[in-house]
């Protein structure tokens, strides 16, 4: 599951319809997707709860035909209703290892940590995979804090077996630095979802993604 999982979230696209430029998000995964991204994140804090389910059902038959992965932000309800691949929790959110007991085995479960304690934590309670950040200062998650810089992807590395994906603040200007602090993956808003060529931004991730593995 690991080494499957780690080669789907290089470039994990978390979605925001704020800063889409008008496009709806069926139409920023699209092109997403188009790029290359094999995990898609769908996290939309304003939709109501229908709305939310109707879009992660068309996403799901999107990123299933395009063999990527759909993650659902903290709604386990929804992802299963969806049939998603997962479900993403925070800190403050559902209890990973309630989460882990919703989902059941067969679903992916990604938590969100700051420390080493959290992140071998997460790992008792059934995570999959741990997002950690902010890496760098970020608008797009005004609570998120102080960015802890790419140190922080090596200690929770440190910390896990699991694939670790970093965000906050990444773009293919920094991405090369995350990859070689031996991140798994880039979580990315704004640097996808706010660009005018989504496909191309996408690619060039990857590309940096690549060329910082080859670093480390």
């Amino acid at each position: 599951m690991c080494d499957l999982l780690s080669r789907s979230l290089k470039v994990y696209v978390i979605t925001d319809s704020q800063l889409s430029l008008g496009r709806s998000t069926e139409e920023v995964v699209r092109r997403a997707l188009a790029g290359g991204a094999k995990a898609i994140q769908l996290r939309e804090k304003r939709f109501s709860d229908k709305r939310l389910l109707e879009t992660a059902i068309r996403l799901r038959t999107m990123t299933a035909d395009a063999g990527a992965l759909l993650i659902i932000n903290d709604r386990v309800d929804i992802a299963l209703a969806a049939g998603a691949d997962g479900v993403h929790v925070g800190q403050d959110d559902l209890p990973a290892d309630v989460a882990r007991r919703l989902l059941g085995p067969g679903c992916i479960l990604g938590v969100t940590v700051e420390t080493a304690e959290e992140a071998r934590a997460a790992g008792v309670s059934g995570a999959d995979y741990l997002g950690t950040g902010p890496v760098y200062a970020t608008s797009t998650k005004p609570d998120a804090g102080r960015p802890y810089g790419v140190e922080l992807v090596r200690r929770i590395k440190a910390a896990t077996s699991l694939p670790v994906i970093a965000i906050g603040g990444i773009s293919e200007e920094n991405a090369e630095d995350v990859a070689e602090a031996g991140a798994d993956g880039l979580a990315v808003v704004s640097a996808v979802v706010g660009r005018q060529d989504i496909e191309q931004s996408v690619r060039l991730l990857l590309e940096a993604f690549e060329r910082g593995v080859r670093m480390a």
